[in-house]
Formats: C-alpha cells, structure tokens, sequence
C-alpha cells in the first residue's frame, strides 16, 4: 500500500479540508474502502467526500438499503455501499457487488472485509481510528 495522505487529530471542521484533497486523487473508475470502528466516521466522511465531488442531492446513509447511488457534479456515478448487515461473500454477490466494483464509477464501501478477495488490483483506503479524546486519526492509501 501506497501511504497518500496521512491526518491525525482531525475534528469536524477539518473534514472539508480533507476530503478536497481526497477528492483531488481520484478519478472513475474508483473503488475507495473504508474501514474503522462503529462510530469512527466513515458514512460522515463519505458525505462530505460526495459533496466535494458536486453531489447536491441529500445523502444518507446506506445501512438499510445496503447501496444509494448518487451523480457527481461531472454527471459520473457514485455509489455509496454499506456491507455491515451481509454476513458471506455470497450475499454481496447476490447484490451484484461486481457490478459495482467493475462499474467504472466511484465505489466508496463501507465495512468492505467480505469482498476482499473480488476486489480489482488497484483501489483506494481510507482508515479511520477513532481516539479518546474524540479527535480522529486518517489514513489515505492505495494499493499497489
């Protein structure tokens, strides 16, 4: 992995900050995991990282609906996954995971251990950690 961007101490008010310079790094075809605890941030981040790339919709959170697909500013889909609730590999392939992964649009996963093995050889990380004293700790990395 190919450490891009690296943040620590990062409050609410930096999340603009941060997402723009993400944003910046990225282009489709896209697949972007995010990983952290419950309550570390990631649909938060996810939203403002949309906003940054011209989404003007509401955006909420796919826990539910497990995708919601949104358009970027440039008219290139975004679409914002949630695997938290499947439990095998085999149930993201029944959801059409592949079809999204290899879509050749933004793919930000949330909770994307399951689907480790299927994912394309270049995408995109961001870890987030949250620390006692409610601040957050961000990698940005991409494989290689």
């Amino acid at each position: 992995m190919e450490e891009l961007l690296f943040c620590t101490d990062i409050q609410l008010h930096h999340l603009n900050k941060i997402a723009q310079d993400i944003a910046s790094n990225i282009q489709p075809p896209c697949v972007v995991l995010f990983k952290g605890e419950m309550g570390s941030g990631k649909t938060t981040f996810i939203k403002e990282l949309c906003k940054q790339l011209g989404v003007k919709e509401t955006m909420s959170s796919p826990s539910f609906s497990i995708v919601n697909e949104y358009q970027s500013g440039s008219k290139e889909k975004i679409y914002h996954i949630d695997l938290y609730r499947l439990t095998s590999i085999e149930e993201c392939l029944d959801i059409g995971i592949e079809e999204y992964l290899y879509s050749r649009n933004y793919c930000f996963i949330e909770w994307p251990q399951l689907i480790e093995p299927i994912l394309p050889t270049v995408f995109f990380t961001v870890s987030i950690k949250k620390e006692q004293d409610h601040t957050r700790t961000l990698l940005f990395s991409k494989s290689s």
